[in-house]
């Protein structure tokens, strides 16, 4: 028998290695890779969790702005801010005994805090004026974090 050309020699060279690069990742090629993932998500989770929880806070303290200045113009034409009883419904449709009122003052209705519950409303509020809150994510007085009360109190 003879030895094989050049040509036949390389060809072989070149099916054992398409060979072993069809052979794909091993076991623990794999659990490595997947080890490295949990790491990261363990690192980055809790802290996009937390940026994202925080946009919630953010968004209740402009939702309370734009109710703020609903609430003054209300006053302006009315002449008054809407009571306690009358809630922040008087925004969206008119209270009994209010002659001159050119609302809704709130396109779309009153919205709810960024939980899904209902803007608290106080008038007079504790420090005189009016004041409108969220008892945040626990729906709970007090707390701490996404769980603080927000308000248009200073």
């Amino acid at each position: 028998m003879s030895a094989p050309s050049t040509p036949q020699r390389l060809r072989g060279a070149l099916t054992r290695s398409l060979r072993s690069a069809q052979r794909g990742f091993t076991l623990i090629e794999i659990l490595v890779i997947v080890a490295i993932l949990a790491l990261l998500a363990s690192l980055v989770g809790p802290q996009v969790m937390g940026v994202l929880g925080g946009q919630k806070s953010k968004t209740a303290l402009v939702q309370i702005a734009e109710i703020e200045k609903a609430l003054d113009v209300f006053k302006l034409e009315v002449g008054r801010y809407p009571t306690s009883s009358e809630g922040l419904q008087a925004l969206v449709t008119r209270p009994g005994g209010v002659a001159i009122w050119n609302g809704p003052y709130l396109r779309g209705g009153v919205p709810s805090d960024p939980w899904g519950k209902p803007y608290i409303y106080s008038n007079p509020g504790p420090n005189g004026g009016v004041q409108i809150m969220s008892y945040g994510g626990d729906g709970a007085p007090g707390g701490e974090g996404e769980n603080a009360d927000i308000s248009n109190a200073k």
